[in-house]
């Protein structure tokens, strides 16, 4: 996918400023995969025995998967560009992940699928976090 991303990113006809287009398809990039691994988490753990003690855990991972949705296409975006909007659904992506995170991997021990997503969530975390020093 990084490919189909970069090489949209140097398509874009206009200057994309100083803004460092590897850490910016890196983080396209570990946010739609981010997204796609809370949905599948969120619905293994929906197949649990033990649904009920997951209900957080399918809460966080949805709520994750949104955020990244929204972020990798707030990302893929770049005419009419607002920088604070940009950079707070960053954060924001950041901060679902490290909470999503956190919740799976209470459970990665006891389901591979937690194991995974946490995996995918700390990935994008970085990537945002990345992303967010070169903008500053």
């Amino acid at each position: 996918m990084t490919h189909h991303v970069s090489a949209m990113l140097e398509t874009y006809p206009k200057d994309l400023g100083g803004v460092d287009k590897e850490k910016l398809a890196a983080c396209i990039e570990a946010c739609f995969e981010c997204a796609q691994t809370c949905t599948a988490c969120a619905d293994a753990c929906l197949s649990e025995d033990m649904v009920a003690e997951l209900t957080k855990c399918i809460r966080t991972n949805l709520d994750c998967a949104d955020l990244c949705e929204a972020t990798g296409r707030v990302l893929s975006r770049h005419t009419g560009y607002d920088a604070n909007i940009t950079l707070d659904a960053i954060k924001a992506c950041q901060m679902a992940c490290k909470a999503c995170a956190d919740e799976c991997e209470q459970h990665a021990d006891m389901h591979e699928h937690c194991r995974i997503c946490a995996e995918a969530c700390r990935r994008c975390e970085a990537a945002c976090a990345e992303l967010v020093a070169s903008l500053g």
